[in-house]
């Protein structure tokens, strides 16, 4: 049976005094041939930034890369951005 895919993630990182606006977002998505992709998209907010996609044949391996990639970045000052209501 195949896990459920988490929610995308979208995280920023702010500094005024270093003139720092960035996003890191991390998704997974199923490919054609019946693996899982991690599709991370980053770059300096207000920008399109750049794209990278891994490629994984199960879910389980892509679960796993995606939850280190986001660990990572938290650890170097990204976090979540405020909830808008």
């Amino acid at each position: 049976m195949a896990q459920p895919s988490p929610d995308p993630v979208h995280l920023r990182r702010v500094d005024a005094a270093r003139n720092m606006r960035r996003f890191y977002r991390l998704s997974l998505q199923p490919t054609l041939f019946g693996g899982v992709a991690v599709v991370r998209n980053w770059g300096r907010i207000g920008t399109n930034g750049q794209t990278m996609m891994q490629t994984f044949d199960d879910s389980m391996s892509a679960g796993e890369a995606f939850e280190r990639l986001a660990r990572t970045k938290r650890r170097r000052g990204y976090a979540s951005p405020p909830e808008s209501v």
